[in-house]
């Protein structure tokens, strides 16, 4: 599909948060019709003044051809979905939905199954980023559901991101997703580990993790988080008690599957003291300051702009 006949498709949007609004701005900016819905109608609504139009319901969106979700949770998307003003609930249907929200698999497979029903073609595509990942146009998807409909959608999720893998059937990204964060819950805590080591060795955050991000260890996540390590920001992008819940999901998913993930236990048990030292409102980055403390260690902000690998 080209930019010439990118609108061929009419797009239904719900939700439009942080994540969901620079998402449909992606689209907007490629030509695409986008119709959007927001419980708060008021964060919509500057998405105007882009090219879309904002309606009062889900209901309103019914008559769609592709309906994207990104809203707050399971409960909030069954809402959206299945009540009587849902977007499925409705005479006229959409003939593809995509849930882009971080939902559980059972809330997901009971919307399925109504799609199903209801002649709907659902695809899962959880993502992996924020915000600013989106508007640095490096934004991913996993997708799950029925390929054909993937194949017909996958131009509008390549238009928001650096494009997204198709991973199977039924909620199979949604079990990718949680490995995903797995891996995160990992990778942070090796980052303020080897950071930390560093700085007692007498080295500046912020010389370390360049030449890390320099290097073949570094990566998109190493970088995108160098700005919060250097200068001690945790405003927040995912929370401890988000990150230990999707831990606990895959450590369960784990010992269902009869899969030992030592590494990740330790992991888990650092996020949970993180949590019971009064770390529930920063970002997970704060991992920083509990390694510190256990390293006998002051911290303090270097107050260095340094790049977070998405705006150069």
């Amino acid at each position: 599909m080209t930019r010439q006949n990118f609108s061929q498709h009419k797009i239904g949007w719900i939700g439009t948060g942080r994540m969901g609004f620079a998402m449909v701005q992606r689209l907007l900016k490629d030509g695409a019709d986008v119709t959007v819905w927001n419980r708060t109608r008021s964060k919509a609504e500057p998405l105007a003044a882009d090219g879309a139009t904002v309606v009062n319901s889900p209901a309103d969106l019914a008559d769609r051809d592709i309906v994207f979700t990104m809203v707050g949770g399971p409960e909030d998307f069954m809402q959206v979905t299945l009540e009587d003003d849902g977007v499925l609930m409705q005479d006229c249907k959409p003939k593809v939905l995509i849930d882009c929200t971080s939902v559980d698999e059972a809330a997901s497979s009971k919307v399925r199954a109504v799609a199903e029903r209801e002649g709907v073609l659902m695809l899962a595509a959880p993502v992996s980023g924020n915000a600013k990942v989106v508007k640095a146009g490096k934004l991913t998807f996993a997708v799950s559901g029925p390929e054909n409909a993937y194949n017909e959608v996958k131009p509008y999720l390549d238009a928001m991101g650096r494009g997204s893998s198709y991973v199977g059937q039924g909620e199979l990204s949604r079990f990718i997703k949680i490995c995903h964060n797995l891996m995160l819950g990992v990778v942070i805590q090796n980052v303020v580990e080897i950071t930390v080591l560093a700085e007692k060795a007498g080295v500046p955050r912020h010389s370390f993790l360049d030449f890390l991000n320099k290097s073949v260890m570094g990566s998109m996540f190493t970088q995108y988080k160098t700005p919060s390590i250097v200068n001690l920001d945790y405003s927040v992008t995912f929370t401890p008690k988000l990150l230990l819940k999707d831990l606990d999901l895959g450590l369960a998913a784990a010992r269902a599957n009869g899969v030992p993930m030592p590494v990740t236990s330790a992991a888990r048990e650092v996020v949970q003291s993180l949590i019971g030292n009064g770390y529930t409102d920063e970002d997970f980055a704060a991992l920083l300051s509990l390694q510190a403390a256990a390293s006998g260690l002051e911290l303090k902000s270097e107050n260095k702009q340094v790049s977070d690998g998405l705006s150069d």
